[in-house]
């Protein structure tokens, strides 16, 4: 169990000596020469880079990582979901590990910061505790997460979260899942190998670019991440009836794009009328039959609603569905719909978000307390054991494109951040 951030404050730490281990700091310059390095593996002439997982740039850009972990003094090796590990052994072999991390898969033409910052500055925490001869507790595992970017596939499988028929099945580009993993040099024939129940890890911590324009705005220098916003995904069909054009009076129409132009408006204004972060997006419609000169006889569209709280969304669901009906009734159009995907929230672990204040408190940087608005592995990982983020500033809040940046000094002062947390957790 984690103590108290008081607690803490107390701990001894005389297998360090008389070093002020609070002194201690990452190699900025290094950290960043590594982004750099790395983002050579896939990199587009728009300046980003494409590292889409398991593509031949994924696995060079983790052959890369993996010598990063040796240099580091880490033992590296990859299980069989295709996570990579980096461990340094522990001196209590009954203590539990603790892991730190992130993923090195990006979207089409991504950035060169997403999942980069959080997987490089945890190797290089790595690597000064190797230089200054810290001789751990718990066993630390860095770790980078394979395929990130497309359904947290290396996290779900390191959580027993990883079906069978999925691994089986054919991806949107034919290619079945079993075979990229084997790819990147994992195991799908041992995939329960990778599988970590509830309580079999101490702690994980992760840092990451914000991916929004909050920190950036308000000039903050960390954010304190309280949880990952849980994800409702609603399939809305409207239907009303194909007619033609030009020769169906307007008064006598049922015009489905209509009642789907309402509801995306309804889905705004409700969102928009709560206090609160949440927020409501209607980024997918289908127009049937989807010609110019034929009246929309269907729509089919998906709301998607995200907060921490799942009684907020089902809040926020139950007033956008009955104005839909209603105004679904004034075109003479019917509405019927599915909950077609449910992502919880995962909170942090409070004692955890507790020692990253701590760390940022002592390092003189400025924090806010906010939710993360994308998903994460860190989300998966926080049902099995405590769980907390750290997040840097993203200029003018771009991400998922090649101009994502963030600033040199930011990546520092996280990398900073990662590793004053990674050693107070050490000593609980």
């Amino acid at each position: 169990m984690l103590r108290s951030c008081s607690a803490l404050a107390t701990l001894p730490f005389a297998r360090q000596g008389a070093q002020n281990w609070k002194a201690w700091r990452v190699n900025g310059a290094r950290v960043n020469k590594h982004l750099v390095d790395l983002s050579r593996f896939g990199a587009n002439p728009q300046g980003g880079v494409s590292r889409v997982a398991f593509s031949d740039a994924d696995i060079a850009g983790r052959r890369f990582v993996m010598d990063l972990m040796k240099e580091a003094g880490l033992t590296a090796s990859i299980d069989p979901a295709g996570n990579i590990f980096g461990v340094r052994a522990g001196s209590q072999g009954s203590a539990l590990p603790i892991l730190f991390g992130s993923h090195i898969d990006s979207v089409p033409e991504g950035g060169n910061f997403d999942g980069d910052v959080g997987s490089c500055s945890a190797v290089e925490v790595a690597h000064t505790l190797a230089e200054r001869g810290y001789h751990n507790r718990h066993p630390l595992h860095v770790v980078i997460w394979c395929d990130e970017e497309s359904g947290l596939t290396g996290s779900r499988g390191f959580i027993g979260d990883l079906p069978t028929d999925e691994i089986e099945r054919p991806g949107r580009d034919g290619v079945v899942l079993a075979e990229k993993i084997r790819r990147i040099g994992g195991d799908p024939a041992r995939i329960v190998e990778a599988r970590h129940g509830p309580g079999s890890i101490a702690a994980y911590v992760e840092l990451h670019i914000e991916q929004g324009a909050i920190l950036d705005e308000r000039g903050i220098n960390i954010g304190i991440v309280e949880g990952i916003v849980g994800i409702h995904h609603y399939d809305v069909t409207l239907r009303g009836f194909a007619n033609h054009a030009g020769t169906t009076p307007m008064d006598r129409r049922q015009n489905a794009m209509l009642a789907a132009a309402e509801l995306v408006l309804i889905v705004d204004r409700v969102v928009r009328s709560v206090e609160g972060r949440q927020v409501g997006t209607v980024g997918r419609l289908l127009v049937k039959p989807g010609a110019p000169n034929v009246i929309p006889g269907q729509v089919d569209l998906t709301v998607e609603l995200r907060d921490l709280s799942t009684e907020k969304i089902e809040r926020l669901w139950t007033q956008i569905h009955s104005e839909a009906l209603a105004t679904a009734k004034q075109y003479g159009v019917t509405l019927d719909y599915t909950l077609q995907h449910v992502n919880p929230p995962a909170l942090s672990t409070p004692a955890v978000r507790q020692v990253i204040a701590d760390a940022v408190h002592d390092l003189g940087l400025s924090s806010l307390s906010m939710p993360s608005g994308a998903g994460h592995d860190a989300q998966d990982l926080a049902r099995i054991g405590p769980m907390g983020m750290i997040f840097v500033p993203s200029v003018k809040g771009i991400s998922h494109s090649p101009l994502e940046l963030t600033r040199p000094d930011d990546v520092t002062n996280g990398a900073n951040v990662l590793l004053q947390t990674v050693l107070r957790l050490d000593q609980t």
